[in-house]
């Protein structure tokens, strides 16, 4: 992808930040997902780390090889033509400088945002990884959107976890953030004293007890992802036909199918 083009999708997804209502992720995990996803509509395409790893095979939780995860960046890359942003969890790995270096292969491999994550580490590491790979990146555009695990891990609850979340996405706005991810978070108050609290557009992540998509808009969120729930789902649906053939149920078609011919035009075209 041309740097021209880089920037052009990096405007359109910075955008859709800005828009009248949230932009909804619906997480992709390779090609076929991404594709799929942008058939249906989607204006912009976001990985969920879990699912990417599980379909390379691997464990959730920095387990998945760089070069496993290059493969699935180019691949998505390749079949979409809209924004694409990508889950790197801790950026895999504890050092700045490594985290900044393989944000650039994933910038330059065509994505134009990534999701880079606290965990359970120390506020001031990831703030350390974001100056690296605005460093690294040397003025070209890239959303970061920082993750910030206070609800996730339960880390303080009530005032405390809002103040806590403000405090961390104070500190990584500083060094170069320029959204903030709270998944987890879920009691509408909460959001939107976090919407307000911070300058930076607002991520939280589709669960149980979520408020509806009008009430979100109102608290000032600006995006919504479904995180691993969309492979999840694919996957239990698959799991339950499997079963039900390997069962011997062998005389009918699966009942739910994307007719052939509408999935292989997604392919038989270069993108």
């Amino acid at each position: 992808m041309s740097a021209s083009a880089r920037t052009e999708q990096h405007a359109r997804f910075l955008a859709l930040h800005r828009a009248a209502s949230p932009l909804l992720i619906a997480n992709a995990w390779d090609a076929a997902s991404a594709a799929l996803w942008e058939h249906a509509g989607a204006p912009a395409i976001g990985t969920s780390s879990a699912a990417m790893a599980w379909a390379c095979g691997h464990a959730d939780g920095g387990t998945l090889p760089r070069a496993a995860l290059m493969d699935k960046v180019r691949e998505i890359v390749r079949v979409t033509t809209v924004p694409v942003s990508i889950d790197i969890e801790d950026g895999y790995s504890d050092d700045p400088a490594e985290v900044a270096a393989l944000v650039a292969e994933v910038a330059a491999a065509g994505a134009v945002g990534i999701n880079l994550e606290d965990g359970a580490d120390a506020p001031e590491l990831l703030a350390a990884k974001l100056r690296a790979i605005r460093s690294a990146l040397d003025g070209q555009p890239l959303f970061v959107n920082a993750r910030t695990d206070v609800y996730l891990r339960g880390m303080a609850d009530g005032e405390a976890a809002v103040a806590m979340t403000l405090e961390r996405l104070a500190l990584y706005a500083a060094a170069g953030a320029d959204g903030a991810f709270v998944p987890c978070i879920a009691d509408l108050g909460q959001i939107a004293a976090v919407a307000a609290g911070t300058a930076m557009p607002l991520n939280v992540m589709a669960m149980p007890g979520l408020p509806p998509l009008a009430a979100l808009r109102e608290a000032g969120v600006s995006r919504i992802s479904a995180g691993e729930g969309v492979f999840q789902h694919a996957f239990a649906a698959g799991l339950d036909a499997v079963r039900g053939f390997l069962g011997g149920d062998t005389a009918r078609r699966l009942d739910t199918a994307v007719p052939y011919g509408e999935l292989n035009a997604l392919f038989a075209r270069d993108r």
